[in-house]
Parts: structure tokens; C-alpha cells; sequence
């Protein structure tokens, strides 16, 4: 990653913090190549405090770190944008944001949810519903996925909302498990229904 410092009088570049999982912008800080270094050596960003006047790693006194998953640099090479994993709230004012917007997407607990499914599958316990499906095999996972739906069809034509939300919640799971044992994610569907969108 080349990086060019010498474009700032002061040695300091701005740096993007955004949630890797949200895509929601979390804060804007200002880095030399010192906080650059220990942040990708660490994986937790550190910037340069201009009102310390030293290094500052983000939740060093709160404990509000920010997890790095990537690094990136713009086409000029004077601007980052770091997407991370907060630790809690990114601003000082407890705040999700230093614009004070919530964080909160639903998709990312599906991306979560997903990754839990991931290590059901590749680390088995005798405990794990999720790993018992995936060693019956295919065959009981669609089964699963089809009883599923028979229940969400039969629940919506009744009036107990809390009883189809419950079953859709279900469908929803299996199908996941059912995406994992093929080899796909969430995002693979999603990708279909964009090109469809065209």
C-alpha cells in the first residue's frame, strides 16, 4: 500500500473509519506513517492526536477499540479508508458515530449468523444443532428447509403473528444451513437478485 504523507505540510492524512459489517461511517481521524504502522501491526487503529500531539489508539482509556479488517488507500494516495469492527460506541459522546447515527443493521446479524453456521459446519460438536444437520447430509437439510416452509404457509393463512414470525425465523436459519452445505452464502443470492434487478 503505497501511502504518500508528503502531500500534507504536517505529515498527516485523513483516514475513513468505516464498519466493516454496516458500511455505516463511523469517524474521520488524521494518521502519519507511525499511527499507519502500529495500527497495521496491532489491528487496532491508532491515529495521530493533533490536540495530544502524540499516538492515540482509539480506546486506549474507554476500551471502545476499533478492530482492523482492512486497509485501503485512495487513487491520490493521501487519503485511507480503514474498515474495522467497533469494540461499542466510535464517538467520545458515546455515540455510535461522530455524526450521532445509529449503527444498527439487521443484515449484519445475518452476516454473523452465518459465520456461527461456518463454524458449526468445519467445527462439529456432538451439542450443535447446526452440526448435526450438516453430518445427516444434504438430503435432511432440504428436507428441513421444506418443512419449513410448509409451516410458514400454513401460520400465514392464520392470525397469530408471533407464531409465523417465529416460523418464518426458522425457514430463514435452515435455508442458510441449506446455503452453507452447497457451498454459497447469502451475498451469492443477493448477487442474483441484482442482476435481476438490471
Amino acid at each position: 500500500m503505497e501511502v504518500n504523507f508528503s502531500k500534507s505540510p504536517d505529515g498527516l492524512i485523513p483516514a475513513i473509519i468505516q464498519d466493516a459489517l454496516t458500511d455505516k461511517v463511523l469517524m474521520l481521524g488524521y494518521m502519519d506513517r507511525a499511527a499507519l504502522d502500529k495500527t497495521l501491526a496491532e489491528k487496532k487503529v491508532t491515529f495521530f492526536s493533533r490536540s495530544k500531539n502524540r499516538l492515540w489508539t482509539k480506546g486506549e482509556e474507554s476500551g471502545n477499540f476499533l478492530h482492523l479488517v482492512s486497509a485501503a488507500v485512495d487513487c491520490d494516495q493521501d487519503t485511507l479508508l480503514l474498515k474495522v469492527n467497533p469494540a461499542g460506541p466510535t464517538c467520545h459522546t458515546g455515540a455510535d458515530t461522530c455524526w450521532n447515527e445509529e449503527n444498527h443493521d439487521s443484515r449484519s446479524f445475518l452476516g454473523k449468523l452465518e459465520e456461527v453456521i461456518r463454524s458449526r459446519k468445519n467445527n462439529p460438536s456432538e451439542k450443535s444443532y447446526t452440526a448435526s444437520l450438516f453430518a445427516k447430509g444434504i438430503n435432511k437439510i432440504a428436507q428441513k428447509v421444506g418443512e419449513e416452509a410448509v409451516e410458514v404457509v400454513i401460520e400465514a393463512k392464520d392470525q397469530n403473528d408471533e407464531l409465523f414470525l417465529n416460523e418464518s425465523a426458522d425457514l430463514l436459519f435452515h435455508y442458510l444451513i441449506l446455503l452453507q452445505a452447497k457451498g454459497f452464502a447469502l451475498e451469492d443470492v443477493i448477487n442474483v437478485l441484482k442482476a435481476r434487478h438490471k
